[in-house]
Order: structure tokens, then sequence, then C-alpha cells
């Protein structure tokens, strides 16, 4: 063990909130102090204000002296953690201070900082490797991606590394504390998901006394969850012990029936019946159908949503929809995700786009007969499209698989086509926000960040390459408002362009009039797919857009500064943004803010696309995008 680890710090919040350094446990002083360092590691890496801490403390009733204490405990916990953690990351410059006070009560010690002053509050610095929480986050991530290769064993393996890092309820020792006691809400939310994952995966690779042993004491705290009672009656089943299993599922049938009203779900009720008739498995479901591209080799970036949307899109009936504007990337990111799933929908991973080649919305008829025709259900095509969904419905409900409906025009098609039952799930993309879908995930793509769209161009064109003009790097992957398709159109050209220096191309695109025309290679461009964005906006649509075009491209803009550019009051601009937003053609602020402060903005090739009036002679029909 080298020197870094003998001195790592280790902090615990999977049950009572702990701290180690080198192995040997950490005094972390009374219980207020213990309070702050709890709320910061309930937010790792990010600032928490000083009104949060203070309300947590004190139970909202701080005294006169709040401010000063909080400085008192921030600044023995500094010490703390940096006397027992030579091995802690230095953030440089002086420690976290910069608000006056701090170092009147005793922060004046050296050597790096994990504890600091920021944005009018405090944060800590935590490694992914030194928080139980990240490393539960990080395992079950991986366990969820190896099982949707069908990798059971490490699957079960890393899930079941991840359950051992619990010891009893997060920040145990403090759960009287709202914040907190929320904060472990959702972690056992958590573990719970987790549990389930890695009952799955272990009932697939024969460990049916292992769940058995284990299962009964979540079942009877979360009666509810029906994923648990689902692996319960497996379990049984699979030890023999068929009575147990049926009978559990009647004590669950009874419970919903009487708490909810409701009735268990269909995938339950035929796992039920399976199970009466001597077996655990389900419907034959005939060979597999998988319709899909092919997966993007230099795939980067977005750990967050695939976690989330692995998560979302297990067996049973599950909607997720990816939103975002044109270039965002949704399509690479759904493939992915279908590809990611292959073990978790063995009956077919299905694309059909409900447009056409030129991105004019189809019917849900003309969808429909697609899918038919590659699931065989039809090779008539006059066949009647309400026979057709029936039999559609009916081939889902018997088996497992994923439908993704990629560039999804509006919610019609999407209704008519989901499941109606049985365990299949659906991805959908779009850049509308369908908000008369529901029941739906909506999960938001945002550009990229900085290193996500640098790695993703130094994929395509060489990192020595990149890293030989770094500056100019950046400034290709922003002038492309850090979108992956622009970041891809940027890279394909430079490296066909072998001769072109990054430096003469970020020239280039720093000319707004050329930027959509330089953001182009061979097919992969970026003014058509703005073009299929502008066509289905609405006439009011399309004339506010060129309105807002006009302000001043990259700068956030208020509801004030809006009413102005569309020539409107407020009430009437409000409700044009509302309807851009809707569109995927305007972005809101994330967090929940009142309309009078709200911040909103124009993706820049949107912007730009607007700006330069192309809009106009495209309604005129004198020129195409």
């Amino acid at each position: 063990m080298d020197e870094r680890q003998r001195s790592a710090l280790r902090f615990r919040v999977l049950g009572p909130v702990q701290a180690e350094a080198g192995g040997k446990p950490l005094r972390l002083g009374p219980l207020k102090q213990r309070l702050v360092l709890a709320v910061l590691l309930s937010q790792p890496n990010r600032p928490v204000s000083l009104d949060v801490l203070t309300e947590t403390v004190w139970h909202g009733e701080p005294p006169r002296t709040a401010r000063k204490n909080l400085h008192v405990y921030v600044s023995a916990l500094r010490r703390v953690l940096t006397a027992d953690a030579p091995g802690a990351p230095a953030t440089g410059g002086r420690k976290g201070g910069g608000e006056e006070g701090d170092d009147a009560v005793g922060d004046m010690e050296t050597g790096p900082v994990r504890l600091m002053h920021e944005h009018g509050g405090y944060l800590l610095r935590v490694e992914r490797t030194e928080l139980d929480a990240l490393i539960f986050e990080d395992l079950t991530r991986q366990g969820r991606e190896a099982a949707a290769a069908g990798e059971l064993d490490a699957a079960a393996a890393l899930l079941r590394q991840a359950l051992d890092l619990w010891r009893g309820r997060a920040f145990a020792d403090l759960h009287d504390v709202p914040l907190l006691r929320a904060q472990a809400e959702r972690l056992e939310e958590h573990f719970l998901s987790g549990y389930e994952d890695w009952s799955e995966a272990e009932l697939e690779r024969g460990g049916a006394s292992t769940v058995a042993a284990t299962i009964g004491e979540l079942v009877e705290r979360h009666p509810l969850r029906e994923r648990l009672q689902a692996a319960r009656m497996k379990a049984f089943y699979l030890l023999g012990r068929q009575a147990e299993g049926l009978a559990g599922y009647d004590r669950y049938r009874q419970l919903l029936a009487r708490e909810l009203g409701l009735t268990p779900s269909p995938a339950l009720e035929a796992q039920y019946h399976a199970l009466l008739a001597g077996g655990p498995g389900r419907p034959s479901a005939g060979p597999a159908r998988t319709v899909l591209p092919a997966d993007a080799a230099d795939f980067t970036g977005r750990s967050r949503q695939v976690s989330e949307l692995t998560e979302t899109l297990g067996p049973g009936g599950r909607v997720a929809l990816l939103v975002g504007p044109t270039g965002i990337g949704k399509t690479a990111l759904a493939v992915r995700i279908a590809h990611l799933l292959r073990g978790r929908f063995p009956d077919g991973r299905i694309l059909v786009a409900p447009r056409t080649a030129g991105g004019a919305p189809r019917s849900w008829q003309a969808t429909l007969a697609e899918l038919a025709r590659l699931v065989r259900l039809s090779d008539q095509p006059g066949d009647d499209p309400a026979r057709t969904l029936v039999r559609w419905h009916a081939w889902l409900a018997g088996r497992k698989v994923l439908l993704i409906l990629d560039d999804v025009p509006d919610e019609t098609v999407a209704r008519v086509l989901l499941p109606v039952e049985g365990e299949s799930a659906t991805l959908l993309t779009s850049r509308a926000q369908l908000a008369g879908l529901a029941p739906v995930r909506r999960v938001e793509l945002p550009p990229y960040t900085m290193s996500e769209a640098l790695e993703l161009l130094g994929r395509i064109i060489g990192r020595r390459r990149l890293h030989g003009d770094l500056d100019a790097a950046r400034e290709i992957v922003t002038a492309g408002g850090m979108l992956p398709l622009a970041v891809r159109a940027s890279g394909l050209k430079l490296a066909v362009l072998r001769h072109l220096p990054l430096r003469e191309y970020a020239s280039r695109l720093a000319d707004e009039e050329a930027v959509l025309d330089e953001l182009a290679a061979g097919d992969i461009a970026v003014r058509p797919r703005l073009a299929h964005g502008w066509r289905d906006l609405s006439p009011s649509g399309r004339a506010a857009l060129l309105r807002l075009g006009r302000l001043a491209p990259g700068r956030p803009f208020t509801l004030a500064r809006a009413a102005v550019a569309l020539g409107r009051d407020e009430a009437a601009a409000l409700r044009e943004l509302e309807a851009l937003i809707g569109a995927g053609a305007v972005t809101s602020p994330a967090g929940e803010v009142t309309v009078d402060h709200a911040v909103y903005a124009l993706p820049r090739l949107i912007h730009l696309y607007a700006r330069e009036g192309t809009a106009y002679r495209l309604d005129q029909g004198r020129t195409t995008a």
C-alpha cells in the first residue's frame, strides 16, 4: 500500500455518518459540526448555501451567532480533514476563504483544501472513490450495463458489491433532520432499485437460494414494490416452494386492492399463471427482431443519461422520452441504449422513424405498416390499420421488446403505437416536449460539456492534432454550440482536409454568416436538420423565432426583452415562448423560478439559422435548406 492509499480519506453516509483516514476513524466533533459535514456530504462537490446550513443545523431557530458558529464548525472540519488526509487533492491558492471571518476562527493551517467557501456557501470536494454513496452509484451503473449486455455473473457481482456498502439506513444517526431524511429516502429508493436488479440477475444465473435468503425482509418493508414480489415468487418456485410463492402473490393482490384499489400488472399476473401451470418462464416469443443502426464506435459522454435510461427501461411497460434540440445527439444515444439493453429485451429491439427521409411527419398508419412488415405481422399493404393495430399490440403483449420511435413529431403516433400491456418498453426521441403524453420519463439532453466536445473531436481527428492547437479546438466546438452533430461535422471535415490547420478552420467558424455552411461533411450536415425543425413550427412560431433571432446570439434573455423583440405584451410573449419551448426551439433555465426572474435562450445554431433569413425564403418557396 503506497502513501496515498494509507492516507486516503473515506466518507460514509450509507449508515451512520463516518469519516476515516488510512483506515482509522476521524473525530468529527459535536453534533452540530457533524451535521454540517453530513449536509455537505449529501451534496458532494456542490456548494451548499449558508441559509440551508443554518436551517439544518438549528432547525429554523438559529441564534444570533449562527453565522460565526458555522465558520467555527467549518474551520474545525477543515483542520480534521487536512491534518489527517495529506493525500487530499489541492485546490491551489488560499483555502476556501474569501469570506470575512473565516480566518479569525483558526482557518490558517497550511496544506491542501477540501472544504472551501464558494458562491455564498460551502463546498466539500470529494472524489468518487472516497464517498460510499458515489461508489454505490458507480457500481450499480456498471452492474446494470453488464446485465444489459447479458453478462449476468459480472452484473450480480457488481450489484452485490454496491449493496454491501450499506450499513443500515442512510444518515442513520441524523435521520431526524428533514433535509437529511429526504436525502436518505432518495438513497433508499436507489438501494431498492439496485437490489431488484441484483435479484433478477442472481435468479437468472441460478442463485435462487441467495435471493430467497435476503428478500423477505425487504418485501415486508416495501410490500407494494412489484419487482420484489415477482423476484420472491420466482425464487420460491425455483426452490420447490411453489405454494409459498403463490401465497405471496395472493397477499400482494389483496393488499393492492385494499390499499390502492388496483390489480397486479399483466406481467405479474402472467408470471402467476405460469407458476400455476408449472413453470416460471415467459410465453414463447419466436425469433428476435433486431432493426437497429450500428452503435457509434466513437460515442462520447452522456454517462448520466445512459445510467438514467438503463435504469428506467426495464421490462414492465415503461416509457422514456429523450428531448432536445436539433443536433443534440438523441438518435445516437437511443441507439447506444438499445445496444446496451440487448440482454434485457431478448425478443427484439426495433427502431423506426415516424417521418419520411425528408423529415416530413408520417401518419401512425404508415408507421404501423412498417412495424407490421418488420415483425411479419402482415404481408398485405392494404390491410385494415385497425386490425393491424390489434395484432401489433397482441404481438407486443407476449414479448420483451424495446421499441424505439425516433424523431417523433407529435403525441398521436406515440400514443397509438405504445405497448398496452406486457413487458415491452418504449424509448421515444423528439425535439418537442410531447406534453400531452403521460406517463413518461422525460430525459432532457444538454449540449456537450467542453471536455466531452473535445473528446469527440479528438477521437475523429486524432489526439495529437487536437492537442497541437487546443485553443483553436475549443473555438471550433464552441462555434457549433457544443452540439454533438456540429462537433462530428467539424471533425469529419477536418479528418478529410488534413492540410487544413485547426486555427484556420476556427477562423472560418468565427464568421457567423458562414458557420452553417462550414458545419457539413458529406451527408453529415447541420443545415438540413435545422430546416426539418423549422418546418415543424407553426406559422406563428416561425414568425416569433425570426423576431427572437434578431437578439444577440449567445446571450440569454428575459421575458421583458423577449416581449420587446416580439412586439407583444408580456402575457402574449410568454405564450409564444412556451410554445417554442414545447417545440424545442427555445430553452428555459433549469430549476424552479418565477416568470419574472426566468431567462431564456435560443440554441446557438437555431439562432444563427433564424438570423440569416433563410426561413423567409423557405416560406416563399424560393429556395430549400
